[in-house]
């Protein structure tokens, strides 16, 4: 008990109070507005500006005078997909991103693969963004310091989930600040760069000419010049990583979400375009170079603070640094948002264990946080923390989700053509947006495959390989237990035909009398089995009977404050059935009902409430029992009579596990 105590103060202390959901203000208190929404959702993509341009310049090699090039095509796919994503909030405000986009208007099959491609680069997003952090910190400190980057890297991952564990808005207050010190310190450096240079430009332009005319010469054609610009525009497609994850997380925005979710993408679209496109010109303003142990963005600075006070540019660089720093783990919440998401989505279609889509007391997935920040934290130590090891896995997976969801918004817009005025116009965003992704997509296979991006594509299809197979089990339960629902819809014809007791009758339950406990979840083949054993095990034995039955918080209905309370009187019906029938035959029955997003503590505590008014109880429940039960049964079901009956047995009561074979 002492050391239950002690890990519940712990809890309290590094997560917080479990939430109320009888607090009026509930979900203003756990939604984001726009500004944070821009942070929390979007700090994916503003932070590649960290990495992304990096990789597309160091592409280009000597012909870095095209850079330009590659800064507008950047600039041009960032607004593309900026405006199509928020043509899909606005067809799917409720959220769902890619995986739902696919499911709804492909097929279930292409929304596991589109949700599966996702989370796999949820995943290489923490590891990426922890990595990336680890190298902009460290290459303003000293090269004796260099040993200890991956310690810092997985400190940062767990420091990362256990933050999100207390909350999504309270995860994202605490980055509000250095995300604005980096927008400031980048976007400061930007406009130095390019106002300093502006006699430069006409110099540039005839630069970027003539080593168009030289590469052309070079590779042997327009062919040639056309493949190299496509190789860096390919190895620069991190930058737009983290764009999809609005239309992901729409539920934890502020309502009107789909206003919210359209302005955070607005805000997103300028803050990466103006980020990205900016250091592409000034890196090439400034003729910046790699260094080893540093990254681009600390070369730039520092070539660019190089004539300016020394004191100034001894804090103007470090603070640049620092900041892409924060900013580059917060961009790793992005991925322990939205993996979570993509979880709890799939678990209420039955891809992936239905454990997913559980809530905590905080009201956050927890068990999907912990899934993504552990996967990362393995993904981040095998890589032994290097970034070009992780970009090369990076940034496929993301290409298949967008491609995915643009070809079903394509045959969307094409389908429903003649219901709105302006199809034309989306169907053109849809399909441009289409055409680039898909591009991309195979540009990036090809470049990546043999450099290891075969092993981002071989987990991918073993994930989706997983969610098939535990998709049939589901499949499979479902049908056995169509049998049992059969017993329910016979029991309820059956209590349609028996007149309804006189009034008062059986309104007053003796406390004194024996007491038959049921846990119920719905008025189901489950449940009337359990009923129906008791009676036939303990005939005339009880005189009273109590249904308790838990409605359960789930990411499927914790969307507003009218979807719990649906779920209240859901609960509160289909237990009263179970009462009704009872008292059809004369025998004194009460429903208790309750709501909570831990079943077993919400179950427990409404059970001994039960003991104390009614003393001579005993509990009953029932359990499946499957034929071939196995680790993937134990797996894919909660079985949560088991911990029912062990914190009864604990407090002394009786509880009865009747088990129902399928």
């Amino acid at each position: 008990m002492i050391v239950k105590n002690w890990l519940g103060h712990l809890k309290t202390l590094f997560i917080g109070k479990a939430r109320s959901f009888s607090d009026e203000r509930l979900f203003h208190k756990v939604s984001l507005v726009a500004v944070l929404a821009w942070i929390g959702l979007g700090a994916d993509g503003v932070s590649s500006s960290c990495y992304g341009p990096e990789e597309a310049f160091k592409t280009l090699g000597i012909h870095a005078a095209l850079a330009p090039f590659i800064g507008l095509a950047i600039v041009a796919t960032i607004a593309v997909l900026c405006i199509s994503y928020s043509q899909i909030i606005e067809l799917f405000p409720g959220g769902g991103g890619g995986y739902l986009v696919a499911s709804k208007l492909l097929s279930p099959g292409a929304g596991v693969v589109s949700g599966c491609a996702l989370l796999v680069d949820y995943v290489l997003t923490i590891a990426l963004s922890i990595a990336s952090g680890a190298d902009a910190l460290f290459s303003v400190l000293p090269p004796a310091w260099h040993p200890f980057k991956l310690a810092l890297a997985a400190a940062g991952v767990m420091f990362l989930t256990l933050t999100n564990l207390r909350g999504v808005k309270e995860s994202v207050m605490l980055w509000v600040p250095v995300f604005f010190v980096f927008l400031a310190t980048h976007w400061f450096g930007i406009a130095f760069a390019l106002g300093t240079h502006l006699t430069a430009f006409p110099q540039v332009v005839a630069e970027t000419a003539g080593d168009l005319h030289a590469t052309h010469s070079q590779l042997g054609g327009w062919l040639g010049v056309i493949l190299m610009l496509v190789r860096a525009y390919s190895m620069g497609a991190g930058t737009y990583t983290g764009i999809e994850a609005v239309s992901n997380g729409l539920p934890i925005l502020r309502e009107p979400r789909v206003a919210t979710g359209k302005r955070t993408m607005a805000y997103i679209g300028v803050s990466l375009g103006v980020t990205v496109g900016g250091l592409l010109l000034a890196y090439l303003l400034y003729h910046v170079t790699p260094q080893p142990g540093k990254t681009l963005n600390a070369v730039l600075f520092e070539r660019m603070t190089s004539n300016w006070p020394d004191a100034l540019a001894k804090t103007f660089v470090p603070t640049a640094m620092l900041s892409a720093t924060a900013i580059l783990f917060v961009a790793a919440q992005t991925g322990i948002l939205g993996g979570p998401r993509v979880l709890a989505n799939m678990a209420l279609d039955r891809w992936v264990p239905g454990r997913f889509a559980m809530l905590s007391d905080r009201l956050v997935t927890q068990n999907g946080i912990l899934l993504m920040g552990g996967a990362a934290l393995v993904v981040l130590l095998m890589a032994h923390g290097s970034v070009s090891v992780l970009v090369v896995l990076y940034s496929i997976n993301v290409f298949i989700t967008f491609s995915l969801s643009q070809l079903g918004m394509v045959r969307h817009w094409w389908t429903s053509r003649g219901g709105r005025r302006s199809w034309k116009r989306k169907l053109a965003v849809n399909f441009v947006g289409l055409c680039l992704t898909v591009s991309i997509l195979v540009s990036l296979s090809v470049v990546k495959f043999w450099e290891g991006g075969w092993a981002t594509l071989l987990v991918t299809g073993l994930l989706v390989g997983a969610a098939f197979l535990v998709r049939r089990h589901y499949l499979r339960t479902a049908q056995d237990l169509e049998r049992l629902d059969k017993l329910a819809a016979a029991v309820a014809a059956e209590s349609a035909r028996l007149p309804d007791p006189p009034v008062g009758e059986t309104s007053a339950c003796d406390p004194a009398a024996k007491t038959a406990v049921v846990f119920v979840n719905g008025f189901n083949g489950l449940g009337v089995h359990t009923l129906l054993s008791i009676r036939k095990m303990f005939p005339d034995v009880f005189r009273n009977f109590v249904f308790i039955h838990v409605g359960v918080v789930d990411a499927g209905n914790f969307k507003g404050t009218g979807e719990i309370e649906n779920l209240q009187h859901h609960v509160t019906e289909q237990a009263g059935l179970y009462a009704q029938y009872m008292r059809r035959y004369g025998l004194c029955a009460d429903a208790v009902t309750g709501i909570g997003t831990d079943i077993v503590e919400t179950a427990t505590e409404l059970a001994e409430t039960t003991a104390k008014r009614f003393p001579q109880s005993v509990f009953f429940g029932g359990q499946l029992v499957f034929a071939d039960e196995s680790w993937l049964t134990r797996l894919l079901h909660n079985y949560v009579v088991f911990a029912l009956q062990r914190r009864l047995f604990r407090r002394g009561v009786p509880f009865l596990i009747l088990p129902i074979r399928v």
